[in-house]
């Protein structure tokens, strides 16, 4: 469920910690490139080592969201399952559908990183209204 103000249960302490580890992680390379700590790289082979980098947190915060379902009790985790699983369906049917209108209707390119943001977004949409886990 949706974690607002001060963390009450050890499970959710542990998502806190691990959001702020795992963001801040991804936050300092993103400053690194928006400051081009990383331009001599681009292009190169070793770019492939920045896309793992920056792509770690991401999971890492995937893994931690997962993880405080896991640890949460049965009525806080099938909620928090049912929010995650619409969030993604929404988040993959917008971008699905932006895709087509990439390829058919010649929209702008969206790149594939976005589903990410948009997932979250989603996320923070929907669970206010999924209050149950029916």
């Amino acid at each position: 469920m949706l974690i607002i103000g001060r963390p009450t249960t050890s499970a959710q302490r542990k998502y806190v910690i691990r959001t702020v580890a795992f963001m801040g992680g991804y936050a300092a390379i993103m400053m690194g490139l928006i400051f081009g700590a990383f331009d001599d790289i681009q292009g190169k082979p070793a770019a492939w080592l920045l896309a793992a980098a920056v792509t770690a947190p991401v999971a890492g915060q995937i893994w931690t969201t997962l993880a405080v379902m896991r640890d949460s009790d049965e009525f806080v985790r099938a909620v928090m399952a049912k929010q995650f699983i619409l969030a993604a369906g929404v988040a993959m049917a917008l971008f699905t559908g932006w895709g087509f209108a990439e390829s058919f209707a010649d929209a702008p390119h969206a790149e594939g990183w976005l589903i990410y943001p948009l997932f979250w977004g989603a996320l923070g949409l929907i669970a206010p209204f999924v209050k149950s886990s029916n």
